[in-house]
């Protein structure tokens, strides 16, 4: 046999090298398909070979404090097209507007113009519509559950809820809040496709069940928010108002029980807000205008807008002036009815009316500018504004509710005497109705400032806890003494002073009015105000406190006449709900508290013998019947009941020594 020449040679060697380059590359490219981008290409495959329809998670429901549903998901059906798997899609689009009530060439256009595999024809259909479209058996279309959410009490707490999207998804309230929390998270139905997307007869389906959301327990209450909605429904009707917001609140753990604005709306149909703006014509509005209108519908005004207090105010500056002794309730005072600072005419609301050798407990009553004006002066800028950061008036109070405003208070550096002086009887100053009653809330609650909050506890699907919220205390504001006394001096304003609209028989009720012009276009406006009520009950062991802001009253300004009734309204049906009734003796003789500040206790106790009026003394064993008397509550001019107990404090001198 011929051997092969060098040339042949060549040839072969040079064959071999090139197959085994070839082989190398391909080796190499295998290597890098499978190994390198194997994973990607084999998600890539899932994704060609299979069709996911989401099965969304049941949201979790929203229940008060009692247990009682005010928001909870139901189930429904939706149907869904996968244009790819159709025949006839004209002829099916028409059967399904037929089933669906909805116009044929709607559903065809969503059909034909989609890119996608999987196209959404109509949600929240009813169970009979789901089960006809099951039986006719469409090519190409599916109906899977579905969730809505629900609001079964239509506008009832709408501001604290709030509501969701269309898609479930929350936008306001709690349900934006803890989104997170309710949503669960979605399921998927996995189902086997050809190449061309269509579903094969004989593959299989593999479901990914969905997870339920948690479930919130709010420390709000069904029954106290109803008592709280229907007052202001009737405050709105009596005093024509632009709106009107009230907060309930239990002092001693900073749970929200109610929180209300009249005018609402329908968290059901949260786009229809024609109700709240009965004037505007929604057709001629462009897409921004109607979103600016949802979205003022929609925010919670308690929290979300600031307002200057006015008189209401007073409170805190009388319970600073207290806790730094710079007075004491029966400090005396006098006025001509003004104070001029600075080139500015400060005047009390009856100016030119004088006052003359008053104390702080009728200056609160009578509501008296220039006396607040001397307290803060006394107390000085800097103790001043500490005070106002300890009630936690100059930052937000972290209410776990969505958009919470910030209080507008100048820097301390920036607070001159002027300041001082408006900023002592609430003008100068704005806060949120929130911080306000939080603030008040401390006063009832012996000194210590809460941590506001509406969440109770987080339940599962099962009802199970699994977590509780628990009561915060921020900061010890003012002692217990400092808090007794401003509630008694409330009380006295109730009883004798402007509050006694808010007035219940039999209960102790402390309050403070308080009216503040509004600021419109950067002035001051002579015409419209806010009217507000702040009031704390029963006031020797305070149960709840409640703020009542009436947003441009048309008939009076006056807090005393249209805010303290809507007060007195909540407070009547909240607190016989909470199991506290009227101590009124079957002989209701009602007495005026005589003075006995300076007297022997044993001439006071005479005079109240006489009187018909009961009595103890702090301390109570107290030897020498002379020691006098250095306070006493109720105070001097206040009306008792044969049921009241008159306090006496005493000072406690030394018996006389027995002789022998």
């Amino acid at each position: 046999m011929k051997e092969p020449n060098t040339s042949n040679k060549r040839r072969l060697w040079f064959a071999l090298f090139l197959v085994a380059v070839i082989f190398t590359a391909l080796i190499g490219r295998l290597a890098y398909l499978q190994v390198v981008k194997g994973e990607e290409y084999k998600k890539m495959a899932i994704l060609q070979q299979t069709r996911d329809v989401p099965i969304p998670a049941q949201r979790g429901v929203i229940y008060d404090r009692k247990g009682v549903k005010l928001a909870f998901s139901i189930q429904s059906f939706t149907v869904w097209a996968h244009p790819k798997d159709m025949n006839a899609v004209s002829e099916t689009a028409e059967a399904l507007a037929e089933i669906l009530e909805e116009d044929k060439a709607v559903i065809q256009s969503r059909i034909e113009n989609s890119s996608s595999s999987i196209v959404r024809i109509k949600r929240w259909i009813t169970k009979s519509q789901a089960d006809l479209i099951k039986n006719k058996r469409f090519s190409g279309i599916s109906v899977a559950a579905d969730n809505k959410r629900v609001y079964p009490n239509l506008n009832f707490a709408s501001h604290i809820l709030g509501h969701t999207t269309v898609d479930g998804v929350g936008l306001s309230g709690v349900e934006l809040e803890f989104e997170e929390e309710l949503k669960g998270q979605e399921g998927t139905l996995v189902t086997n496709t050809d190449a061309a997307g269509r579903q094969l007869p004989f593959g299989e389906e593999k479901l990914y069940a969905p997870e339920d959301g948690l479930s919130l327990v709010l420390t709000m209450d069904e029954i106290i928010q109803h008592f709280t909605e229907e007052a202001l429904e009737k405050g709105i009707e009596e005093h024509g108002a632009k709106r009107i917001m009230a907060i309930v609140m239990d002092p001693k753990t900073g749970g929200i029980l109610a929180m209300g604005t009249k005018p609402d709306y329908n968290p059901n149909e949260p786009r229809d807000v024609s109700a709240l703006y009965p004037d505007v014509d929604f057709s001629e509005l462009d897409s921004q205008e109607l979103s600016d209108l949802w979205n003022t519908a929609w925010k919670n005004p308690n929290l979300n807008d600031t307002y200057e207090p006015g008189s209401t105010f007073k409170l805190i500056t009388t319970a600073i002036a207290l806790e730094e002794n710079a007075v004491n309730p029966y400090t005396k005072f006098s006025t001509p009815g003004y104070i001029d600072m600075y080139g500015f005419r400060i005047k009390n609301w009856d100016y030119p009316r004088s006052h003359k050798d008053f104390t702080l407990i009728v200056a609160l009553e009578k509501s008296l500018n220039t006396t607040f004006i001397e307290l803060a002066d006394e107390v000085g800028r800097d103790a001043f504004y500490k005070y106002l950061e300890n009630f936690g008036l100059t930052r937000k109070t972290g209410i776990n509710l969505p958009g919470e405003a910030s209080s507008l208070i100048l820097p301390q550096n920036k607070i001159g005497p002027v300041e001082l002086a408006t900023i002592s009887f609430g003008h100068g100053i704005a806060v949120t109705p929130l911080q306000m009653v939080n603030a008040i809330n401390a006063i009832a609650n012996d000194g210590k400032l809460m941590e506001p909050h509406i969440i109770k506890e987080f339940k599962d699907s099962d009802g199970n806890v699994v977590e509780t919220v628990k009561p915060k205390v921020l900061k010890n504001v003012i002692s217990k003494k400092t808090s007794v006394d401003v509630r008694l001096l409330m009380e006295s304003v109730v009883t004798n002073g402007s509050g006694k609209l808010a007035y219940i028989p039999g209960i102790r009720i402390g309050g403070k009015t308080g009216t503040s012009e509004k600021i419109v276009n950067g002035k001051y406006s002579d015409e419209l105000a806010y009217a507000s009520f702040v009031s704390i009950a029963p006031v020797d062991d305070p149960m709840v406190t409640v703020l009542v802001v009436v947003d441009e009253p048309q008939d009076t300004n006056f807090g005393s006449q249209v805010a303290a009734p809507i007060a007195k309204d909540i407070l009547d049906d909240t607190l016989r709900y909470l199991g506290v009734e009227p101590e009124i003796p079957e002989n209701n003789r009602e007495v005026k508290v005589p003075n006995l500040i300076g007297k022997p206790m044993d001439k006071a106790i005479k005079i109240l013998e006489a009187s018909g009026l009961s009595f103890t003394t702090e301390p109570v064993n107290v030897l020498n019947p002379e020691s006098p008397v250095l306070n006493q509550f109720p105070y001097p001019g206040s009306i008792a009941t044969g049921q009241d107990i008159i306090i006496l404090n005493v000072d406690p001198l030394p018996a006389d020594p027995i002789s022998e």
